[in-house]
This record gives structure tokens, C-alpha cells and sequence, in this order.
């Protein structure tokens, strides 16, 4: 600790802090304008200016660091006056366009000049005026009004890790721009924007929408991954206009281009507005009738086995315990499932059984303090970029090592102390061969071991049988990789495992998570305050989803169901064998999102009876008898839950539109229709029936982690890996991609400004076999079913491997996908 005296009150403060940070913990204020908590002092507009006895002149205080006996201060008549003229020396150079600039009303130099008191200009310059970019996409930059504090820099290179902007030049020509002097060509969260002092960074779908005292505010959640990020929406006539951060935030006011772009699909046009029957335009009454008369008319001719639904991640908790209660309550039927079937499910499963999870071992922001962390099987820019942001900070502030494994090079690679590159199908084979590696060499947590684990033994004699050559080889990398990186991992106070789609969704995923758990458990990675076992998924509610028993073998809070349902596939195979005649999709687009589409599309047009509750005619609500046009995140009311067993409530910001209603509402009038009665409820009401069942459930907690509790836990045996393929036809990979989420953020045209349509990424000498060059058409076929796309010639894929992301309707590669799988086996063509 170091001690010293401010303003004549003494403090003792940690080492390493700077006079700025220890005033603040006396409740001193020290003005600042580049000053930015989440980011490296830069000491660049020196507003914060102090004098320090002995030194004569001031000195900057965000970034000067404290010394035993330092005497401080903070306020005086020369500090009035030296604040004053920095204030008014920074004006020479900006533009006094106040009246047209849209930072008006939330200008920080605005403020500040008020503030210090900066109310004249006694100096001029001869100006050269700087060209405006308008040729960036969503962000529009003014250098004229920059003051060179620096904030947007720091946040892209510290915070995001894009590093796109830069200060570039000297002297009088010094500028924040691109480094090449192109269009930007980044993440387009708008991070840099939120940072911006002045108008320099404006939002461009924001640009003259309106002064900021004539907005509404309201605080809520973040409709697409399942980070869970705090966000502000600012709206006016009841629309959506823009979305903020605030710094003080549990994500410290960060988001990515979903977070802060991708409200624009609130405001589409496409939006669903009225309901319908039979393709005509009907009032609710009608459209309720014609579901509630057709569910009783199956259920009355072929029994509750007969209807069935999926439920959706993008719907709070509230609305997904009412979707399986009126299944289960008033139709007598437990053939409910969801996305989570595709992946999440089976690792939640084996995240329960082996060490009692439902999510995440403890908050995401454990992941900031982590040793080590490893990164397997998972993009975690497209898939949950704010966790990205935890992993990021852990590496460049905490020096933690960082391990990545994936099939292709991601953004998280150039951050890698060890970027393990393996070939599909690979993945149990690494995976053993790390732990085989950490036991061999006495790498793992002993204390962890000798206290938690109860049969280490037993895992040591399977893993005799791994050979880690024969696992590189497989893998298609040198054995001394996997040893370098297994030392990373091991010795390490705390250590962070995260996993995602790209091994939810393999061929023998459940061996694969059970391994990867061994894994985290011999690391010592669970149970401590720092690090932590963490599953990925792309969708904000996927964990409240079963939470809620939306599952055909679960009720809410995982308690066994009587009569276990059918799930998604056998759901799909009782419609084609006539068994299932009423399906009911809400807030879920299965032939646009669920792999095999165009044979589930197919099975959709042999019902009796398709009930669609969505926000956007999707492809299946082509089919549907009845259509309920619901509202989304920024309409409603109730709560989400994060992986990580924050469960929050959302701000309702705005209304449906049209006659659009909340999905908790049209849930409750159909289930008072099929079970003749009238009760009345709010998210409220029914988040407190939730609560009597569902343990530790209720508004703005954190879920407890299970793990912590007494007793060893248990290994489980390696499993075979088996042979290495070799000479296999080339692989697609289908996933996410940063700038957009699942199939939502297509609605939205800020999004698709960025990325408006779907590509095939290709490696090099691939396309050079196929004649295909960047942007010429590709076709891939699988299971009879054909999809084309630009080409995207790119070293990031391996050679053999294909990526395709899965957000684009109108290039369906998850038509090509079979089950469960993210990959498939195709047939690549010029097109």
C-alpha cells in the first residue's frame, strides 16, 4: 500500500493506482474529459491537472501514479484558471457547429467547458477544414471536431481488439482514421461511438433523429446472446431510435453491433401486424377462435398426442413456462421442445449429471481474473461477443494464457498464446490428449484433485490407451503443440474452459463434453472465485428455456416428467407418419434455422393444423393455418436468464405494432379458451408461480452455482476417439458470424448493411482446384439438397473445410445440415 495526502486527508491506496483513482475513493472529484475508466489513462486533454508539492508545474492525475508521501491538490485559484485555459485552448481548433451537431445535448466538452467555466475564446487559428467520412458503414466521423483524447482508440484496441482506427499522422495533421485511409472495415459495435466525447463518432441510423432530452429511456437486456448485456433503449413515439450503454453497467456499457445496431429490426417494416387465417387478414377473436377450436377438434379426434410445439430462446421466461403449461396443462401434452435440441441440451444434460450445472460455474466476469483460459470449439466473436470482450481483458490486463482451439482462424487467434488448428472430427482426440498430457506431466490442480475428485485412477488407466502422437496426427498438427499448450493450461491458480457450438453440435458431442469436463476438473477450473466452466450458445434465453420445462422430458426446475414427450426429431417423424396433426411454433422458424429443413418444410404441409406465433413471416408461417403477430424484446415485459444464471428483466420500451400483442398474453387467452377459464395474469404474477417451483427463481438474482457443494465428484472413463479419417469429401461447417444473430438480425437493415447476404468460405487451394476466384458462385449439395453463394476465398478455413454462416433465409445452408450436426459431408461445384 502506498500512503499520501490529498486535499489534506490522508489515504493509503494499492500500488500501482493513480492520483485520480485515490481521490475518488476519498470522494474527491477531479475533472476529466479523456479520462475513460474501462480503458489506459492516455493524459491527453489534461483537464485533470493537479499540483504535487515539490513539482513545479501540474501534473495530469488519471495518470500520474502515486508515491509514499505524495501531498496533493485538487482545487485552486490557479488550477481554475490553468483548467480554464486548456478549456479554451481546445476550442481553437473545433468547430462551433453546436446547433447541427448531434452529440448536442450529451457533449462532454459541451459540459465541460461549462463546467470550468471556459465561457470565451481569446485565440483563433486559420482552420483547414478536415473531409467528413461518410463512406463508413453505421458510424460517421467529423475530424474537425475530434480533440485527440483518444477514447475510441483505446476502446477498439483494449476493449474489442479490433484495432481498425488508429491516430495517424502528426503535428497539425493528426487525425483518428483508418490506417490505410479506407472505409472502415470492422466489428461495427459502435463502442467507439458510446466513447466519443464530442461529435466526432456519430451513429449514422441515429444522424438527426432527434435531440437526447427527447427521448425516453429505459434500462433492460439485450435480445440476442446469451451474455446477457445491460443495455438503455432510447425511444420516442413509440419507436425505437437508438441503444446505449451505460459504463457503469455489469458490461461495463460495451456491446457489439447486435446490442447496439440491431434494434432496427424492431422497426421493420415485415413486422407482422395483424392476425391472420388461412392466409387472410382476420381480429383476434377470429384468430383465436380458429386455433382454440382447431387444438380441441385434434385432441378430441386423435388425442394429446396428437399436438406438439417448439419453444424459443428469444422469449423470456415467463412466456416459455406459460408455453409448456398451456401444452402440458391444457392440451394434456409433454411433445414440447426447441433449438436446444440441436446442441445445448445434450451439454446441459452432461453439465447436470456430472457436476449439477444448468449453465455456467459461476458469473462470466470470473473469466476477467482466470490464469488461463481455453477457448474450445467455439467463435465467441459471432457467438457471444461480450464474453469475448471477458476473455480479451483477461489476456492484455491480467496476462492470463490463452489456449484456442477451433477449425478455422478467429478473431481470438492473434490474442493466442497457442492456437491449436485441428481437422474436423478431431476434437475428443485433442481433448484426451491434453489431459493425458496435464496427468502425464503432473500439470493438474493437486489440491483440487485430492479434494474434489474421487476417482482419478480410473481416468489415468483409460487414458493409457491415448497415444498423443496419434492424436496430433489426427488433428493434423505436431505433437508439440498439444504439450505446449496442456502447459499453458496447467499449474495455474484459475483456469476458464469454454466450450460452443463447434463441439455441441459434432457427431459424438456428449463424449466430447464429458472429456472436456475431465478436463476443466483435473485443472482445478470449477469452484474457485476466478475462471470456470462455461458453456457458449448464440441465443439469450436458451438456459431460462429449460429452466422453464420446455423440453418433452423435463418440467420446470428438472423435475422428471410422468410421461416423457416427443422431442424435436421425433416430433418431425410423428407429423410425416401422421401421428402429429397440430403443431403450435412460437418465436421459432424451423425450416429457415433447424437443420434438414426442406424436409421438415415438407412435413409442415402434411398437418392438419399449424399455429404460428412470431414477429416475421418467416418461411413457416408460409404454411400456417393460424398466424399470432407477437412482439419482441424491446415490447415486453418478464425476464431473461443468462448462461451464466443471471436472470434479468427486460425494460418494455415501446409497443407492438399494429395489433400485435406480448406473447404472455396471447399465450394466456388461448389457455383460458382450451381450459374454460378466465384467469388474468402479468409477467409478475406468473414469474411468482415460477418462483414456487423452479428453485432460486425470481426477478434480478444470480442462480447459485451448483457445483459448490460438498462431496468429490467423479471422473468420467476416456473414450475411444477413434481412427483418424483421412481422403473424406470436403466438410461444411455452418455457423455464426459476428454481425448478425441467428435469423432475427436479418430483419434488420442496419445489420444488413454490413453483412446483406451469405457467402462460402474457401480455402485457397480448394478454389483453385474448383477455377472459382473471390465472389464467383459456388454450389454445395448434401442429402439432396443444393445451395449457392458467393465464394469467399480465405485462409482462415483449412483445406477440406467449408464455412457458410446460418443466418441467411435466402441461402438455407442448414437445409444441407442432418439432425443435430454443424457439419456435414457435401459436394462442392462452380456454379
Amino acid at each position: 500500500m502506498v500512503s499520501l495526502t490529498i486535499d489534506g486527508k490522508d489515504i493509503s491506496v494499492a500500488k500501482g493506482s493513480t492520483i485520480l483513482e485515490a481521490a475518488a475513493q476519498l470522494g474527491i472529484t477531479i475533472p476529466t474529459l479523456c479520462w475513460l475508466k474501462k480503458v489506459s489513462p492516455t493524459g491527453a486533454c489534461r483537464v485533470c491537472a493537479v499540483e504535487v508539492e515539490g513539482v513545479d508545474r501540474p501534473m495530469t492525475a488519471c495518470n500520474t501514479p502515486v508515491k509514499d508521501g505524495l501531498k496533493v491538490t485538487t482545487q485552486s485559484e490557479n488550477l481554475s484558471r490553468t483548467r480554464q485555459k486548456i478549456m479554451e485552448l481546445m476550442l481553437v481548433n473545433h468547430p462551433l457547429d453546436c446547433p447541427v451537431c448531434d452529440a448536442g445535448g450529451e457533449c462532454d466538452l459541451q459540459n465541460s467547458c461549462y463546467g470550468l467555466g471556459a465561457s470565451r475564446q481569446e485565440y483563433s487559428a486559420l482552420l483547414e477544414r478536415r473531409e467528413i467520412r461518410y463512406d463508413w458503414p453505421l458510424i460517421e466521423s467529423d475530424p474537425n471536431r475530434c480533440i485527440l483524447c483518444e477514447k475510441c482508440v483505446k476502446v477498439d484496441h483494449e476493449v474489442v481488439g479490433c484495432n481498425a482506427i488508429a491516430v495517424v499522422n502528426r503535428g497539425e495533421a493528426t487525425v483518428i482514421d483508418t490506417v490505410d485511409g479506407k472505409p472502415l472495415n470492422c466489428e461495427f459495435c459502435g463502442n467507439c461511438v458510446d466513447a466519443c466525447p464530442t461529435g466526432t463518432l456519430i451513429s449514422k441510423p441515429f444522424k438527426f433523429r432527434g435531440r437526447p432530452w427527447a427521448f425516453t429511456t429505459t434500462k433492460s437486456v439485450c435480445a440476442f446472446c446469451s451474455t446477457g448485456c445491460q443495455i438503455e433503449y432510447r425511444t420516442r413515439n413509440g419507436r425505437v431510435e437508438r441503444v446505449t450503454g451505460d459504463d457503469e453497467s455489469y458490461n461495463s456499457g460495451n456491446l457489439c453491433i447486435n446490442g447496439r445496431f440491431g434494434y432496427s429490426y424492431v422497426n421493420s417494416t415485415e413486422r407482422l401486424v395483424q392476425p391472420m387465417v388461412r392466409g387472410e387478414k382476420v381480429d383476434w377473436n377470429v384468430a383465436m377462435g380458429a386455433a382454440a377450436t382447431g387444438l380441441k377438434d385434434v385432441i378430441a379426434k386423435y388425442g394429446p398426442d396428437a399436438v406438439a410445439g417448439f419453444g424459443s430462446p428469444r422469449v423470456t421466461n415467463e412466456e416459455n413456462f406459460l408455453f409448456q403449461k398451456l401444452f402440458r396443462g391444457a392440451m394434456g401434452s409433454g411433445n414440447i421442445d426447441s433449438e436446444a435440441r440441436l446442441g445445448f441440451a445434450t451439454a446441459q444434460r452432461v453439465l447436470r449429471e456430472r457436476v449439477g450445472l444448468r449453465g455456467a460455474s459461476t458469473t462470466i466476469d470470473a473469466i476477467d481474473r482466470a490464469g488461463a483460459v481455453l477457448v474450445f470449439g467455439c467463435d465467441l466473436n459471432a457467438e457471444a461477443t461480450g464474453i469475448e470482450y471477458r476473455v480479451i481483458k483477461a489476456v492484455t490486463k491480467n496476462d492470463a494464457k490463452l489456449v484456442l482451439a477451433n477449425m478455422r482462424d478467429v478473431k481470438l487467434k492473434k490474442f493466442a498464446n497457442s492456437h491449436l488448428k485441428y481437422r474436423p472430427g478431431s476434437e475428443l482426440a485433442v481433448i484426451n490428449a491434453l489431459t493425458r498430457i496435464v496427468l502425464d506431466e503432473g500439470l493438474q490442480d493437486n489440491d483440487f484433485v485430492a479434494s474434489r475428485i474421487a476417482n482419478l485412477p480410473e481416468l489415468v488407466s483409460s487414458l493409457s490407451a491415448v497415444s498423443v502422437a496419434d492424436a496430433a496426427a489426427a488433428a493434423g498438427m505436431a505433437e508439440g503443440e498439444l504439450r505446449a499448450a496442456a502447459r499453458l493450461l496447467g499449474k495455474k491458480k484459475s483456469v476458464a474452459v469454454l466450450f460452443g457450438a463447434d463441439l455441441m453440435r459434432i457427431n459424438g458431442a456428449e463424449k466430447a463434453v464429458n472429456a472436456l469436463v475431465n478436463l476443466a476438473l483435473v485443472l482445478g477450473a470449477l469452484g474457485k472465485d476466478a475462471g470456470g466452466l462455461f458453456p457458449v450458445y448464440e441465443k439469450t434465453n436458451i438456459r431460462g428455456l429449460l429452466d422453464m420445462g420446455v423440453a418433452p422430458d423435463m418440467l420446470p426446475g428438472y423435475v422428471a416428467a410422468p410421461a416423457k414427450g416427443k422431442d424435436v426429431w421425433q416430433i418431425i417423424e410423428g407429423i410425416e407418419q401422421g401421428a402429429i396433426k397440430a403443431l403450435y411454433l412460437m418465436g421459432c422458424d424451423p425450416v429457415a434455422s433447424f437443420p434438414e429443413g426442406e424436409r421438415i418444410r415438407a412435413a409442415l404441409g402434411k398437418l392438419e393444423l399449424l399455429i404460428v406465433q412470431d414477429p416475421f413471416p418467416g418461411e413457416s408461417m408460409k404454411l400456417a393455418q393460424v398466424v399470432f403477430p407477437a412482439s419482441v424484446a424491446a415490447e415486453k415485459s418478464g425476464t431473461f436468464t443468462t448462461i451464466d444464471g443471471r436472470i434479468q428483466s427486460l425494460g418494455k420500451a415501446a409497443n407492438p405494432p399494429g395489433e400485435a400483442r406480448e406473447d404472455w398474453d396471447i399465450l394466456t387467452e388461448l389457455y383460458n379458451r382450451l381450459a374454460g377459464e378466465s384467469r388474468s395474469v402479468s409477467p409478475a404474477l406468473i414469474m411468482q408461480e415460477i418462483a414456487e417451483l423452479v428453485p432460486c427463481y425470481g426477478a434480478d438474482v444470480v442462480l447459485p452455482a451448483a457445483f459448490p457443494v460438498s462431496g468429490p465428484v467423479s471422473l468420467v472413463p476416456a473414450a475411444d476417439s477413434g481412427a483418424a479419417q483421412s481422403g473424406q469429401a470436403p466438410v461444411l461447417l455452418a455457423g455464426a458470424i459476428l454481425y448478425h444473430s441467428g435469423t432475427t438480425t436479418v430483419w434488420s437493415k442496419n445489420n444488413l448493411e454490413v453483412a446483406p447476404a451469405g457467402y462460402v468460405e474457401i480455402h485457397p487451394e480448394d478454389a483453385a482446384k474448383l477455377g472459382v476466384a473471390d465472389g464467383s458462385g459456388v454450389r454445395i449439395s448434401a442429402g439432396g439438397v443444393s445451395v449457392t453463394g458467393p465464394a469467399k476465398v480465405s485462409g482462415n478455413v483449412q483445406p477440406g473445410l467449408l464455412f457458410a454462416p446460418s443466418h441467411f433465409r435466402t441461402m438455407n445452408v442448414n437445409a444441407l445440415l442432418a439432425r443435430n450436426a454443424g457439419m456435414v459431408q457435401v459436394k462442392v461445384e462452380k456454379a
